[in-house]
């Protein structure tokens, strides 16, 4: 069963060769590459959980499951294959999830996540990655993606209307910094924007102390336990498959075959399988390889040594998720129009790639049809809207748009 997984074409390098390799190029692209995770992304978690109703500890444990579990991963993957593979964790799976929170109970949503880890072992183990990727088109999946997005982009519009003081500059800096593609590569322009959004928050002394004292502590997992409902793993587990193995990983590895590098397809979605059952334990949602942390990692340096800066990125995940509760109540402190305003940047090119893929060729449709019904977000059959778009937007396409089944899409 398990012969389909790749194994590395040379020996893990020793600890002199690892410090023989190291470098300031690739520590301070590793940094940069965990600095972007740590930002926008935990927003997003912070929007969710916060929108679900789950406690402070719960969320604490959440960060501390997809940075500590991952970085681990990251850190063995990156030294047996010496390539910069970042695992974290599905983003579009976790607005999904968001979704799910306002019907399902977060132990149900749990127990769809174990099943999530069964069927992406089992995919990766048997080889069955790529025919998987294929059954549903990827058009079709990024109009369901695109639905579940929308919210975050008009998140940003509300927040700069609700909050100008906070939310304007933050959107002001990272146009700057994204026009002039020089200052953005020395500053990336998520990064930017939250320092500025950090400033004006200090300023206008909209920063909430006086819930909790901040201070230094290590994380206190909390163990979650699954509830088993079919109608939360029909709504969820087949849409985090899809966006675990079709959107993130394929993004992910398609940053990396850019690069030069190979990364091992079947061995990741395991990976993907094992380290989302891990994860679960303490309510973590889908572990992915990740497309923007490894696009920042292959920016720079000698392709034989970025597995470096992927070794990086996965201590300075450790580090942060044992200082979980630190960072989460850090950023629950902070005024709500911060944290839209950060998640809608970040999400803004994503939600813009969604759209041009779902709508720019063939498969529109289809769709148009997943995007509207996830968008409306009404659940049938106590399953989420997001199953639903992405049923009956296939279902559309199989009926009206046959012939872009047999069209091949253009490379």
């Amino acid at each position: 069963m398990f012969t389909h997984i790749e194994r590395p074409t040379e020996r893990p390098p020793v600890p002199g060769k690892v410090l023989a390799d190291f470098g300031p190029l690739y520590a301070s692209g590793g940094f940069i590459g965990w600095l972007f995770a740590v930002t926008a992304p935990v927003a997003i978690i912070l929007a969710v959980g916060t929108s679900g109703g789950l406690s402070e500890g719960e969320i604490a444990s959440w960060i501390f499951a997809v940075f500590f579990i991952n970085g681990l991963i990251t850190i063995l993957f990156c030294w047996l294959y010496q390539q910069p593979l970042a695992f974290f964790w599905t983003i579009p799976g976790t607005v999904l999830v968001g979704q799910s929170l306002t019907h399902l109970t977060f132990h149900q949503v749990v127990g769809a996540y174990y099943v999530t880890s069964v069927l992406m072992l089992v995919l990766g183990a048997t080889g069955s990655v790529k025919r998987a990727m294929e059954l549903v088109p990827l058009p079709i999946v990024m109009g369901m993606v695109a639905g579940v997005f929308l919210r975050f982009g008009l998140d940003l519009v509300y927040a700069v209307f609700n909050d100008i003081g906070i939310a304007g500059p933050m959107v002001a800096v990272w146009l700057l910094l994204s026009a002039l593609p020089q200052l953005g590569r020395r500053v990336p322009p998520i990064i930017g924007a939250l320092l500025v959004g950090a400033l004006a928050t200090l300023v206008s002394g909209k920063f909430d102390a006086s819930s909790a004292p901040l201070q230094l502590e290590l994380i206190r997992p909390v163990l979650q336990e699954p509830a088993w409902s079919l109608a939360a793993i029909v709504e969820l587990v087949v849409p985090l498959a899809i966006t675990v193995l079709v959107v993130q990983n394929g993004q992910g590895a398609a940053v990396l075959k850019t690069a030069g590098h190979e990364p091992p397809i079947n061995a990741v979605a395991v990976a993907c399988g094992i380290g989302s059952a891990l994860a679960a334990l303490v309510g973590g949602i889908s572990t992915c390889l990740t497309g923007p942390t490894n696009a920042i990692l292959v920016g720079s340096g000698e392709r034989k040594r970025q597995y470096i800066a992927g070794i990086v990125v996965g201590i300075l995940a450790i580090l942060f998720g044992l200082l979980a509760p630190t960072f989460t109540r850090l950023l629950l402190n902070a005024p709500k129009s911060l944290i839209a305003a950060l998640a809608g940047l970040a999400m803004l090119r994503v939600l813009q790639a969604a759209f041009v893929t779902a709508f720019g060729g063939r498969f529109s449709l289809g769709a148009l049809l997943a995007f509207l019904i996830t968008v409306a977000d009404r659940p049938l059959l106590n399953v989420g809207a997001a199953f639903w778009g992405l049923i009956c937007g296939l279902a559309i396409s199989v009926l009206m748009e046959r012939a872009d089944f047999a069209t091949k899409p253009k490379s």
